[in-house]
């Protein structure tokens, strides 16, 4: 961090990458991003992928579209949705996968699913 930034303008920082850590802290939320993490798709897709309500999912994409994780468009009736960023999918992976192999020690894990998802294939 620059050392020039004032007290209270890396206090502001901190607030935001808390609200930010925070938005990622939903078990249902971290499902979406990995239900997006290989492309867009149509809200129907997510909600199968996650296997939760429309309501509920359609909470969660709304909560994470308006503090810009997420990007969306409209085609038709359909509403689809992608992580807007790359690094929002580095971050889930890296944290994903450190969590990962501290629980393979601990507990069975699928091995080969946890080889999938750091691949972005799973």
């Amino acid at each position: 961090m620059d050392k020039n930034i004032g007290q209270d303008q890396m206090n502001a920082l901190f607030e935001e990458v808390s609200h930010y850590f925070s938005l990622l802290s939903e078990p249902t939320r971290l499902k979406i991003l990995h239900a997006l993490c290989d492309g867009e798709r149509p809200v129907g897709e997510i909600v199968q992928h996650v296997e939760s309500t429309q309501a509920n999912i359609s909470r969660q994409l709304n909560m994470l579209y308006r503090y810009g994780v997420l990007a969306r468009r409209k085609e038709g009736t359909q509403v689809y949705y992608r992580i807007k960023d790359q690094s929002t999918v580095d971050l889930c992976r890296e944290v994903c996968g450190k969590i990962g192999k501290e629980l393979e020690g601990r507990q069975t894990l699928d091995k080969s699913a946890l080889a999938r998802f750091m691949a972005g294939k799973g």
